[in-house]
């Protein structure tokens, strides 16, 4: 590798790591990896709000249920599994077949 092109695979390495950073938002998921992808969970959004839902059970990847929902604007947001208005939310979207 030419000696050039190294500062600037570092500055490119350190932008997508400050990218990746900054998406970790309030309610946001993680990138998919083995691991929980919702450090943090909101206790629930307007059903109108909502394009899509997928619930995660519990697995070898995160031993919680995990509920993301993608939203018109195009954010995803995970959700509170154990909240009513989330299980409401869930019970909603599978009755209208728009889940994930």
């Amino acid at each position: 590798m030419a000696p050039a092109t190294r500062p600037l695979l570092r500055a490119a390495a350190l932008l997508l790591l400050l990218l990746a950073a900054s998406r970790q938002t309030t309610g946001a998921p993680v990138a998919n990896e083995l691991r929980c992808q919702c450090l943090q969970t909101m206790a629930g959004v307007h059903f109108k709000n909502i394009q899509s839902l997928k619930v995660t059970p519990p697995g070898p990847h995160c031993t919680q249920t995990e509920v993301i929902a993608t939203l018109k604007n195009g954010q995803e947001a995970c959700l509170n599994p154990e909240a009513p208005m989330v299980q409401k939310i869930v019970q909603k979207m599978l009755k209208t077949g728009i889940s994930k």
